[in-house]
């Protein structure tokens, strides 16, 4: 199981009231949120590992080179991320109960968490369960591999799956064939504008038509007599949105070949340090949703003190 941890991180915050705070009163939502839905997650899926993915680098420079517009409505006046105030001084709270748990957090210089997400599901030699918020994730659908998406639209207690069968169910595509049908629709979650009067039952029909974004090209650098679906008015939307063509596939396309070591994940069956975690717990106040984990992991009752 992969964890797309800055999409859980935010839904715990916007998910549990900022009135959940520690002794000393700074709101602490977000990490019992998190802590609780790693729990569920545990508890209903028994994964054999589990990794929380990080987002070491939020907006990558090469994906930001290939298209200034990615993530720009997201930055903060002062740089970095813009996020809301009460939960920025959470992450790294976050950061220290995981490591004192012992539960995987894993990051890559210059990588965002899909990006990791994608090369451990690559590297993995069984199913694999990838818990986001993200539609952008649903490229990594394979059946064949068992890799599916437990996609957090309605929350952790009522999670979709996406599997192949679903992405062409909803997007009327072929199911391993998101990524292109996004750079043609555009996201604006994320900066990406789309190709200019294409929208999703156009760009499903191409994809269709032509199989994929390198087919769709193809044909319309070699159309002369337009049909459908390359009418007129849509060979003109796709040779001006030429540029926007070239750079977009490398914003969306998740890497899945990262030069990373190898991620053990295993779930661990005491803390890793229990007394950090003790401390941890009476300083925040997450001893409730740390009993909760420790329950879900099977640790012994009074490992918190």
């Amino acid at each position: 199981m992969l964890l797309d941890a800055a999409s859980l991180y935010f839904r715990a915050f916007y998910g549990v009231p900022t009135s959940v705070t520690t002794p000393d009163g700074r709101p602490i939502n977000a990490v019992r949120g998190f802590l609780d839905m790693t729990a569920r997650l545990v508890t209903t899926h028994g994964p054999d590992r589990f990794v929380a993915c990080w987002d070491d680098d939020w907006r990558p420079a090469f994906r930001v080179e290939a298209l200034p517009s990615y993530k720009a409505h997201r930055v903060a006046p002062e740089g970095g991320e813009e996020t809301p105030d009460e939960l920025g001084p959470q992450v790294p709270i976050l950061i220290e109960v995981l490591a004192a748990a012992g539960i995987a957090r894993v990051g890559a210089p210059g990588y965002e968490a899909d990006d990791v997400i994608g090369t451990l599901a690559t590297r993995a030699r069984g199913p694999v369960d990838v818990v986001t918020g993200d539609r952008d994730l649903f490229q990594l659908v394979d059946d064949a591999r068992g890799v599916r998406i437990l996609y957090t639209a309605r929350g952790i207690s009522d999670l979709e799956f996406v599997d192949e069968a679903a992405v062409a169910a909803k997007y009327g595509i072929p199911g391993r064939a998101y990524a292109d049908f996004a750079v043609l629709r555009g996201d604006p979650s994320d900066g990406l504008p789309g190709v200019a009067g294409v929208g999703a039952k156009t760009a499903a029909a191409l994809i269709n038509e032509f199989g994929d974004l390198g087919g769709i090209r193809a044909a319309v650098a070699r159309t002369v007599v337009p049909k459908p679906p390359l009418t007129a008015a849509v060979l003109k939307k796709l040779h001006a949105a030429t540029d926007y063509l070239d750079a977009a596939p490398v914003v969306v396309a998740v890497a899945t070949d990262i030069d990373m070591p190898a991620v053990e994940g295993t779930l661990p069956r005491s803390p890793a340090e229990p007394d950090a975690l003790a401390m941890l717990a009476e300083r925040h106040g997450l001893q409730s949703s740390l009993s909760r984990l420790g329950a879900a992991l099977g640790w012994p009752q009074d490992v918190l003190g």
